[in-house]
């Protein structure tokens, strides 16, 4: 399978700071906006989360800002599933444009399937579990993930 894409857009003016680089606050949105393209993919769209009172809550998220984005640039994001559980789920969006091999910012994320009536964690439906099997199935021989597990501290 190819690498799932689920974002596009174009740099838009104010997501751009002084520099004309992309603002940090702005890859989280652009990544934010991805993880709620997978949502539709796994079954939790917003009829889906309407009917069945569930959503995904994001518990962990790291960003690596690799490369500089600029005003305008068409950029799109990959996502990749690294692994779930019952409950959880671990994704890996990875943020790209046109022209340029490397990857421009990086986001790992762990994500939590929640009933919102509580809100209490809630394991997700059959469907979704189906889903997600499906994708990382299909993601199998993809590369591995390279900005992940990464420990944010100084050097000793």
């Amino acid at each position: 399978m190819p690498a799932l894409v689920t974002y596009r857009t174009p740099v838009q003016e104010d997501w751009v700071d002084y520099n004309g680089h992309l603002r940090d606050a702005f890859y989280l949105l652009i990544f934010s906006y991805a993880t709620d393209a997978l949502m539709e993919r796994i079954g939790l769209d917003a009829d889906s989360r309407g009917q069945s009172g569930n959503s995904l809550f994001t518990l962990e998220a790291h960003i690596n800002y690799l490369h500089e984005v600029k005003l305008g640039a068409e950029v799109w994001v990959q996502t990749q599933i690294i692994g779930f559980d019952r409950k959880r789920l671990h994704v890996y969006h990875s943020l790209h444009r046109a022209g340029f091999d490397e990857v421009l910012a990086a986001s790992e994320q762990m994500l939590l399937h929640v009933d919102l009536a509580g809100p209490k964690s809630a394991p997700f439906s059959e469907q979704s579990t189906q889903l997600l099997q499906n994708l990382a199935d299909s993601q199998r021989d993809l590369p591995a993930a390279q900005f992940i597990g990464r420990v944010l501290q100084l050097p000793h």
